[in-house]
Order: structure tokens, then sequence, then C-alpha cells
């Protein structure tokens, strides 16, 4: 059956397997879908985080998963590691790699490790044909040289860098994704939000991280990134119709068919 005529939004980094879900977690996925948010990227950051998501992803409609290694934990990385990673992304459920990248404010993992990590999983992202969740902290100049040759299509989560890995990241295609950070008081974008390609920008929450206003300082959750999607639409000067088709029309685009064909419709609700 076809999709309704109502835009539904779609959470494009979301931390769903984190133990901060597991007292309610099926009830954050209800709240969710009463918010109009149909479809949630749920974010693997290690092997073992993978698995999780993906377990969640094939045990329950409208989410998908990611498998990657985050940076605080490159030190980590293996050819095991990779080998874990590759079975993992080989699931229908899991639609892209990541979360990578790199990140030299808390230097949890040495720089060079970070590095590492990052450029295998790009690697294995273009090799695989999936998209590349990308985290980038502090990081920028090393981030976009390494971009510059990707081979992949890549989504850069939460972005606030600034105008080097911006344009790097025009120069390579990549989509734009924002969070709750939008919705701070004093967030001051080095890039405004009206220069970013409308093609290529994604809603997320990165939940249960950076809640948006008004729910800043409280866990964040899927349903609140309508809140990050109305924040667009103001900096935009779009309404939030128009914002929620956008950002869920490009992320069937970057995501695959796996997300357009499992997107709950309101049959479903």
């Amino acid at each position: 059956m076809p999709l309704p005529a109502r835009p539904y939004l779609v959470d494009a980094h979301c931390h769903l397997g984190d133990v901060a879900f597991d007292p309610d977690r099926d009830a954050v996925l209800e709240r969710a879908r009463q918010a109009d948010v149909r479809h949630v990227i749920v974010i693997g950051t290690t092997p073992e985080d993978g698995a999780r998501a993906a377990a969640l992803a094939r045990g329950r409609a409208g989410l998908s998963a990611t498998a990657g290694l985050h940076p605080h934990d490159a030190a980590a990385w293996s050819a095991d590691t990779a080998a874990r990673l590759k079975a993992l992304l080989g699931l229908p459920e899991v639609v892209a790699v990541g979360e990578t990248g790199l990140d030299y404010h808390y230097d949890h993992s040495p720089r060079d490790a970070q590095r590492r990590a990052f450029e295998a999983q790009l690697a294995l992202a273009a090799e695989l044909g999936k998209p590349v969740v990308v985290h980038a902290r502090e990081a920028d100049e090393d981030v976009a040289a390494m971009l510059a040759g990707a081979g992949a299509t890549v989504v850069l989560h939460s972005f606030s860098s600034g105008a080097k890995l911006f344009e790097a990241g025009m120069q390579i295609g990549a989509y734009f994704s924002v969070s709750g950070m939008i919705t701070f008081q004093k967030w001051s974008p080095a890039v405004p939000l009206t220069a970013y390609p409308a093609d290529r920008l994604l809603v997320e929450t990165d939940a249960p991280y950076l809640a948006p206003v008004p729910h800043r300082g409280k866990r964040n959750e899927p349903a609140f990134v309508g809140r990050v999607a109305e924040a667009l639409g103001r900096a935009l000067g779009a309404s939030l119709p128009d914002v929620a088709q956008r950002t869920t029309d490009n992320a069937r685009r970057v995501f695959g068919a796996r997300l357009a064909s499992t997107l709950l419709r309101e049959e479903d609700s």
C-alpha cells in the first residue's frame, strides 16, 4: 500500500541499545510512534554494540542498524574486529558502517589508532557499497583529509564542525545530520544552516545524549527528533511538514531500500 500523505520523521542516529533504554525501550518506541517518528537508525559503536543494534532492528518494525568501531574504542581495532563488523554488515538490517571517525577532544584511543581504524572502516564501506556514519570532534583537518579519498557515501553525524570539514563534505556529496545542538541557545554554527544542501540534510537525536530544548538535561529519545526538525525549519524558513518530508526522503536515499520498505505505515499505527 502507498505511504500516507502525512510526512513522517526519521531519527538518523540513535543509541537505542544503550543501557539507558533498558527499563522502557518499548515505551520509548511507542512515544516515537505517537510523535510521528516512523524509523530509527540504531547505532553500533563496537562489534558487540552492533550485534545488539542488529538484534533490535531484526525484532522490531521501523528500525535499522549500523555496525562500526567508535574512535573512543579504536585501540581495539584488529583483523578480528574487522571480520566481525564485516559479518554484521552482511545482515539485511544493518544499513551502514559506523559510528566511526576521529575524536581529538577526549583522545580515549591514541590518534594514530583512531586514524587506522577510521581508514579501515572507510575502505570497508566503499567495498560493501554502504554509507558510513562519521563522528568528528576537534579533528576537522584530519577527517577532511581522510574523507577526500573515502569512496563511500558519508553521513557527518551531529554536524557542528567548521568550514573546512563542511567544504570537504560538500566536495564528496556528504549528508549532514543535525542534532539537538541546533536548539541550544549558545549554539553558534560556523556555517549557517541555510548553506547546507537541502537534498543532503538529516535530523537525529543522538539519544540518549544531546536532548533538545525544552528537554535539555534529560535523557534524550527518538520522540524528541521533532524538536530538531522544528528548529531546522525555523532556520530554513520552512514548515515542519516540509522539513519532515525532505529529511525523510533524504534518509531513504542514503540508507537504502530497507528503510523505505520497513518505514511504518499509518495503518500499522
